[in-house]
């Protein structure tokens, strides 16, 4: 035997009985480890267990080390597969071949196309905490199962999340309280809520790693919107962890009863443990709001705050129409920020009484601010007869395509009202459009079809300013789908 191969020998001979004594481990079992590590010069083989190579890897560094080192360095080396093991019953999701990097990149759905075969007897029930795992079985991670959905399983954590952070691994309790503290935390970073603004999103569904879920704050009610089987699982824990935020003394629970049904939930529209209140006064950068809390989606598009904010301060002096005003969100900012004139028009009845308390609210002038109930296309056609015009026209349609397989038509009805809204705007002047369907965002369609709107009109435009939705309404880039607000900002000539 070599001099120098000799003294690693000794070296590593040496260190086997303190290596057993700390791992209970008998010499049959250390025998392959030792041998492991001197064939490798130093570092131990995957094969050898997580415990010794963590025992190895520090002896074989030198480092000093006290039992809170080794304690730590061993619970990093834990994986999903041992808690997992613990476990009774908990099925494994194996992956088709080639389905898995997208997941290890952060893509938190794993579609049902994308599954191979589901180990484990019996079969897990939707809402099922599962493992999820490639082709050979090796877990990448875990999350909530659905046998109904395209959605077949929500991704919770990584294996190298777990491994940093055991204490929420498999347990969905802990970690909706640890992604609910994260998103109160990031709200009060970005200054939310504010004396002068207190509607805001709480939670934005996988933006804040919580596909299926959204929270809306109104003043002291949490809207709690819920479209995902595990969420009304966890309704229970969902409600309380969000009642605990500071500032919330009513909660509304609104289910999402038709995207439900596609995750195998026949459920209606409830209000349990919900206030009896249907309306609440807000406040959004000053302008006072009264929301019903019945109304579209939770109540209040605060995913158009940053966009409102930014047409006050192009009003001032200028003639302002709002297409589509709901509530009279941007007409109402319009109307603040000195415009001469504002109209806003809707077909709804209802949001339009709102608009009409919200004057009154903020004490507006009634003879420089007006609603009119009526369809938007009808109104524009009749305003080109006329030949009247506006130095800035907000077009903020409905979702006109919420699915990819309507996409083409919904393209052509976003055309027809973008051309229509172009011949309405002064020569010079401008236009905010907008489209909060996701698939025109996702595709790029939405510009193409401004285009094509402005070819129509016969009109030339150039983008001034290119947004999406507040910072309230973060989006995970490895789940662009999440990216649905486009709203652009335009000169007409």
């Amino acid at each position: 035997m070599g001099g120098a191969r000799k003294r690693a020998h000794v070296a590593v001979t040496a260190r086997k009985i303190s290596i057993r004594k700390y791992l209970g481990t008998g010499q049959r079992k250390l025998k392959p480890a030792m041998l492991g590590l001197r064939a490798c010069g130093g570092t131990a083989p995957a094969s050898v267990p997580a415990l010794v190579r963590a025992r190895l890897a520090l002896r074989a560094s030198s480092t000093a080390y006290d039992a809170a080192t080794v304690a730590a360095a061993c619970s990093a080396s834990s994986s999903l597969e041992k808690l997992a093991a613990e476990r009774k019953g908990l099925a494994k999701v194996v992956l088709k071949k080639g389905k898995t990097q997208i997941f290890g990149d952060g893509s938190p759905m794993v579609y049902s196309g994308a599954v191979d075969r589901i180990i484990g007897r019996p079969p897990p029930k939707s809402g099922d905490i599962v493992l999820v795992a490639d082709g050979t079985e090796k877990s990448i991670g875990w999350g909530l199962y659905n046998s109904v959905s395209m959605f077949c399983v929500r991704l919770m954590q990584l294996e190298e999340e777990a491994r940093r952070d055991p204490t929420c691994a498999l347990n969905m309790e802990r970690l909706l309280k640890a992604r609910i503290s994260s998103a109160v935390d990031l709200r009060r970073s970005l200054g939310l809520p504010s004396a002068n603004t207190n509607a805001y999103r709480l939670i934005n569904s996988e933006g804040d790693r919580l596909s299926g879920l959204i929270v809306d704050i109104f003043a002291d009610v949490a809207v709690i919107a819920s479209s995902a089987a595990w969420v009304e699982k966890y309704r229970e824990e969902i409600q309380f962890l969000v009642s605990k935020v500071n500032g919330i003394n009513h909660i509304k629970w609104r289910p999402s009863a038709d995207i439900l049904k596609e995750e195998g939930l026949d459920i209606s529209e409830q209000n349990e443990y919900a206030s009896s209140r249907s309306t609440v006064k807000v406040m959004e950068n000053g302008i006072v709001y009264i929301v019903s809390l019945e109304g579209q989606k939770t109540g209040f598009y605060a995913d158009q705050r940053e966009n409102r904010h930014f047409v006050s301060l192009l009003s001032k002096d200028q003639r302002v129409l709002d297409i589509f005003c709901y509530s009279g969100g941007f007409a109402l900012h319009a109307a603040k920020g000195g415009a001469d004139n504002v109209i806003g028009i809707d077909s709804s009845g209802s949001a339009l009484d709102l608009a009409n308390e919200n004057i009154i609210l903020n004490e507006l002038n009634p003879g420089r601010i007006s609603f009119v109930k009526g369809d938007a296309t009808a109104f524009m056609k009749g305003a080109i007869s006329k030949n009247e015009l506006w130095d800035l026209v907000i077009l903020d349609p409905p979702k006109l395509a919420p699915q990819k397989k309507v996409l083409q038509s919904a393209s052509g009805m976003y055309r027809s009202l973008n051309a229509l809204a172009m011949q309405v705007v002064k020569p010079g002047g401008l236009l905010m459009t907008c489209s909060c369907s996701g698939a025109m965002t996702q595709s790029g369609m939405f510009l193409k079809t401004i285009q094509g709107a402005a070819s129509m009109a016969g009109k030339k435009v150039t983008i001034l300013r290119q947004a999406g939705a507040a910072c309230d309404h973060p989006i995970d880039p490895a789940y662009p789908e999440g990216q649905y607000l486009s709203n652009y900002l335009l000169r007409v000539a």
